[in-house]
């Protein structure tokens, strides 16, 4: 008994202390609050925006109702609806926890639904200043998971609106720091006029013109940071975005998919589709029409003499570290107008854990130095059963159980890239040194042999003497197979035109003999099988290969936005101990596809300038274009190098902390001296009286005498009698009175007697000193 009696009083005792607390200061401004549920919804509109999401339609009604509550409640303790609010959040981190079990390769999205939810029960008990500061912090981090899950510019609307709603939002957070008055409902308060009337004006610390000035100069300054801030569109950690419409782990190979699958042709397993005449297009032999939307050349077998355009269309967004040709299938049998991959269901599975996205891929071997590129993909629209990436990749995140690799290292999935399906690739991407890759032997295997040097015999010699014909036009002798490759990519890309009336071929009639012979040129892609049959006549192992160009850098997201008219075909060229190196026949393109030399870091910046530089005459835009290529870059180049220096360890950071403080030191120096050149040159714009006095000034701040600034010329003589000598206080009082008088009474003063009265009180006051 007397143990339940300790008990009861104790919980007596704190249910009285709870009573008897003081209440929590409640915010009192209905704007201040209006404005932040305003922030929340926005944050909400572009997490859904970008994500694809429709969070909106529950969070935003139940956060306005919570928000209305809180505001009827705020006077209240709440007991009741804190603890149910405790329980309720308990129960959003238990459905947290098992989307997270679900999502471990990317958990943005979960951690912004935790954050909305969060936010939705939060804002049924905002009573403080402080819990609503929670909330603008929430909206603050939803608007940066959408930026950071945004592929397009759809985020700025909404970026530009949170800023305008942000900026009044602070200010009257800062008035309820300090305890101002609380704004009313027309966002004006009373002011007392400082005049000697007693009139009372209204003032509105949030006015549209006070609001528009510091959104402006807040743009301002934004755009310009954003315009100089480098771009580096890879990702630095190693838990990357991998995502499916489809359930991964049921993804697997069987029978009827074990083939690329590509609705422009007539596969097995689909109708046949029609072209826009409403001919069938069975396009894998014979004459035809391209199908308007999906690249003919991802297909096991594809057929060359087709003709016509793509309709262009969105069909991926990729984020690299580095720009590339997103190579998609490597094709190694010539078949007179096309290509074919010799045994192409014959391909190695490759399986991953199931506990994680990532598949271990066949790395060839190199002796050439390679750097690591991170690139992940999404597809905007549905694609073939394919898996693009840049050459020599080493590991795959993707969202199904099993991959499959054939024997020319291309990648295959066992259904198609469906719109929204999202993986990664980490490649070990060579560069192209050229002084290693001439040192290349001529040493092939048996396998490279018999699988790229085979040509159609018939064509074999005629097109080999083409060749030799070509490269017989140079003065100096060819001493390696890469400077041949250079020299008879380089020919083709000048002597050989693009036809776009090229007519159908015959069925007996052969491509590349057309292409070097007849019509002396062809369509695009004819370029890449003319090369690569010439390379083999000569010897050297060589092949076609399909995929998607680089596509346009999007500066605003870091993405590169690839259509389906991206897509075109290339020539690889095998070299021993190095792998193989693409080549681009094609006019109009560069000789290699864009590659680790490419460098995106400040591409707004030089966007922009080539704006400014369009409106510039030609002498004066190639001056500047010297001093950014000279000058800038070269200064930007250093910095990178000297950061990686610093940051390479123990050694380059203390190197780095001394340069921090020596540079330091001097910008101080610095720092002082333009303050001087500054008060000097202000100085001499001034009347020669007002100079005089505030010279005199100057000198007796630098001697421990300010004057402070509430204080009239007289007063500071006043002053001066006590703590200077009677000399010395006569030659102020004489100098100050001499400026009054001119300034209010407009009498001349003589200035030259003044000066020498100055450089008397300088000597007596160094001479004390």
């Amino acid at each position: 008994m007397k143990n339940s009696s300790t008990q009861s009083s104790f919980f007596q005792q704190f249910r009285q202390q709870i009573k008897s607390a003081s209440p929590p200061k409640t915010e009192e401004s209905v704007v201040f609050r209006a404005l932040v549920q305003c922030l929340v919804i926005v944050g909400i509109i572009a997490t859904d925006i970008a994500a694809g999401t429709q969070m909106s339609f529950w969070a935003i009604p139940l956060s306005i109702m919570g928000g209305v509550w809180s505001w009827y409640r705020r006077k209240e303790r709440n007991i009741t609806l804190k603890f149910f609010l405790a329980i309720a959040m308990l129960g959003v981190l238990c459905f947290f926890l098992i989307n997270l079990a679900g999502n471990l390769n990317d958990s943005r999205l979960v951690l912004a639904e935790l954050l909305v939810q969060l936010q939705v029960l939060h804002s049924f008990d905002l009573p403080r200043r402080k819990d609503l500061g929670y909330s603008m912090v929430i909206g603050l981090i939803l608007l940066g998971v959408a930026g950071t899950i945004s592929q397009t510019v759809s985020f700025a609307p909404w970026l530009i609106l949170f800023l305008v709603i942000a900026i009044p939002t602070l200010v009257l957070d800062y008035r309820s720091r300090l305890d101002l008055e609380v704004i009313d409902k027309e966002f004006k308060i009373p002011f007392q006029s400082q005049k000697k009337s007693n009139k009372t004006v209204n003032y509105s610390p949030i006015s549209f013109k006070s609001i528009a000035v510091l959104i402006g100069i807040t743009l301002v300054f934004g755009l310009t940071i954003f315009t100089l801030m480098p771009r580096f569109p890879g990702y630095q950690l190693q838990t990357f975005p991998v995502d499916s419409p489809l359930d991964a782990d049921s993804q697997k190979f069987q029978g009827q998919n074990k083939g690329i699958i590509n609705p422009g042709y007539n596969n097995q397993n689909q109708g046949l589709q029609q072209n826009r005449s409403g001919q069938s297009n069975d396009n894998s032999e014979g004459k035809g029409e391209v199908d308007d939307t999906y690249y003919y050349g991802f297909n096991t077998k594809i057929n060359q003499n087709l003709r016509g355009e793509m309709t262009p269309k969105i069909v991926m967004r990729v984020r690299s570290q580095s720009p590339g040709f997103w190579k998609a299938l490597s094709f190694d049998h010539y078949t007179g107008q096309g290509w074919e991959i010799t045994n192409d269901e014959d391909f190695d599975t490759v399986k991953r854990d199931s506990w994680s996205y990532k598949f271990f891929l066949r790395f060839p071997n190199t002796s050439i130095k390679t750097k690591r590129v991170i690139q992940s993909y999404t597809a905007v629209a549905d694609l073939p059963n394919i898996i693009p990436s840049l050459s020599f990749a080493k590991y795959l995140y993707f969202p199904a159980q099993e991959i499959g690799v054939d024997d020319l290292d291309n990648l295959r999935s066992p259904v198609g890239l469906v719109e929204g399906l999202t993986y990664t690739v980490i490649s070990e991407v060579p560069y192209r040194d050229r002084t290693e890759l001439q040192k290349s032997p001529p040493d092939y295997s048996e396998k490279i042999k018999t699988t790229y040097l085979n040509i159609p015999p018939e064509i074999e010699d005629k097109v080999r003497e083409k060749t030799e014909e070509i490269l017989s036009k140079t003065e100096n002798p060819f001493n390696s197979p890469y400077e041949k490759v250079l020299f008879l990519t380089q020919a083709v890309k000048q002597q050989y035109q693009i036809r776009e009336d090229l007519p159908f071929f015959n069925e007996n009639e052969d491509l590349v003999e057309s292409f070097l012979f007849e019509y002396e040129g062809g369509v695009q892609d004819h370029f890449a099988s003319a090369l690569t049959i010439m390379l083999r006549s000569l010897g050297i192992p060589a092949r076609v290969t399909v995929g998607f160009g680089a596509g346009k850098f999007n500066p605003l997201t870091g993405f590169y936005v690839v259509k389906n008219t991206d897509a075109y075909a290339l020539t690889e060229v095998f070299f021993p101990h190095y792998g193989w190196y693409a080549f681009d026949a094609i006019p109009g393109h560069d000789l290699f596809p864009p590659s680790l030399e490419e460098d995106q870091t400040f591409s707004v910046l030089k966007q922009f300038w080539n704006w400014i530089a369009s409106w510039l005459p030609s002498p004066v835009a190639n001056f500047f274009n010297l001093i950014w290529t000279k000058i800038i870059v070269g200064f930007i180049s250093f910095l990178v190098w000297l950061w990686r220096f610093v940051s390479s360890g123990l050694i380059g950071t203390l190197i780095g902390l001394l340069l921090a403080v020596g540079f330091g030191f001097l910008g101080w120096l610095g720092w002082g001296q333009l303050r001087k050149l500054g008060y000097y040159r202000r100085l001499a714009k001034l009347p020669p009286m007002v100079r005089l006095y505030e010279e005199m000034l100057r000198v007796l701040k630098a001697k421990g005498y300010p004057k402070h600034s509430a204080q009239t010329p007289l007063e500071y003589v006043n002053v001066s009698y006590q703590q200077h000598p009677q000399e010395q206080a006569e030659i102020i009082n004489e100098i100050s009175s001499a400026y009054v008088s001119w300034r209010y009474g407009e009498n001349d003063q003589n200035v030259d007697y003044l000066k020498q009265q100055f450089k008397a009180l300088v000597n007596s006051l160094k001479r004390n000193s």
